[in-house]
């Protein structure tokens, strides 16, 4: 019998929306945490805003090596740093593992951790913020998505969607997850490197020719990695990833203008989690997902000088904001 049903590395946003939600619905939660956080928890518990309006207690474990067994480990960290955080975890006993990370890496690093065959593909449609005073403002409920990453069909995959749905967290199984995974990746790395570079709300890069012309761009890119790793993508995802990549590129820039009028609509105060990171002097997420699409590239011998170019300004960004100040 596992020790907990879920653990989760990571407390942050979307860590603190789908462990509250699943301790909230009476399940065992391992809230994995250190430093202000973890004492944020235990003497507060989880508190969610937006969507949801509620407090509930939960376990925090500041040490990951404390851990022996959980049924699910579920990582939600932000993915600088990942494989040294799940290196103490390498003890325990996991019946299946999976990532809401925002790149492919993060199931390469899971299966050298605890082995290919405990490894669920996972992508999130789910956003959230951590707020300054320690509550989570939940913004978007779309869905989880899980699945086996050879494209079988999986019962603990929809045993595990079922579960999370019924605590208030949309989920669903699906036998396309690679699929799945590689199209909101590729829409990511657009969406991601205008954040950054514009710091502004969602909307309104992609409501702007120029901006939105790049973040179309930037998606092709990525779309011609993707079929050149034998990926099928798909519209199924934040942007409709598939339709910008076949269209040609005005139409492809069409779509992109019209999904910004559907953010100012539907969620005008939306911005990016590496946009949050980037105003708060919090490491980006660029060598582990630009960078990775990057040096899969020139393993296969493509050229693709935008993805290139934004690789390195965003690393650049990410150095100098974060640099300590001189004297």
């Amino acid at each position: 019998m596992p020790e907990f049903e879920f653990a989760i590395l990571g407390a942050g946003a979307i860590g603190s929306i789908i462990g509250g939600h699943l301790a909230r619905a009476g399940h065992s939660v391992a809230m994995l945490a250190r430093g202000p956080r973890a004492a944020y928890l235990e003497q507060h518990g989880l508190t969610i805003r937006g969507l949801e309006d509620f407090t509930t207690p939960v376990r925090t474990l500041r040490e990951p090596q404390a851990l022996r067994s959980a049924g699910a480990l579920i990582v939600a960290t932000k993915t600088p740093g990942t494989a040294a955080a799940l290196e103490p975890l390498r003890a325990a006993h996991f019946d299946v593992t999976l990532s809401i990370q925002n790149s492919p890496l993060k199931n390469e690093l899971l299966s050298a951790a605890f082995g290919a065959e405990r490894v669920l593909g996972a992508l999130a449609d789910t956003s959230g913020e951590l707020l300054a005073g320690g509550e989570v403002l939940f913004t978007r409920n779309v869905n989880i998505y899980l699945g086996e990453l050879t494209g079988a069909d999986s019962g603990r995959a929809r045993g595990l969607a079922r579960t999370l749905d019924s605590s208030g967290v949309r989920a669903i199984a699906t036998d396309e997850i690679q699929t799945l995974e590689w199209s909101k990746f590729c829409g990511w790395v657009g969406l991601m490197a205008l954040a950054v570079t514009t710091r502004t709300l969602t909307w309104k890069y992609l409501s702007d020719p120029d901006s939105a012309l790049l973040v179309a761009r930037l998606i092709r890119e990525m779309g011609s990695l993707a079929r050149a790793l034998g990926i099928t993508l798909s519209d199924r995802a934040v942007v409709p990833v598939a339709s910008v990549c076949a269209a040609g590129e005005n139409e492809a820039l069409a779509r992109i203008l019209q999904l910004g009028e559907e953010y100012r609509s539907s969620a005008p105060g939306h911005r990016m989690s590496a946009l949050q990171d980037v105003e708060a002097g919090r490491p980006l997420e660029v060598h582990e997902t630009l960078g990775y699409a990057s040096a899969k590239a020139r393993e296969l011998g493509l050229d693709l000088p935008l993805l290139a170019a934004f690789t390195r300004l965003l690393a650049a960004i990410d150095r100098t904001g974060r640099a300590a100040p001189a004297g």
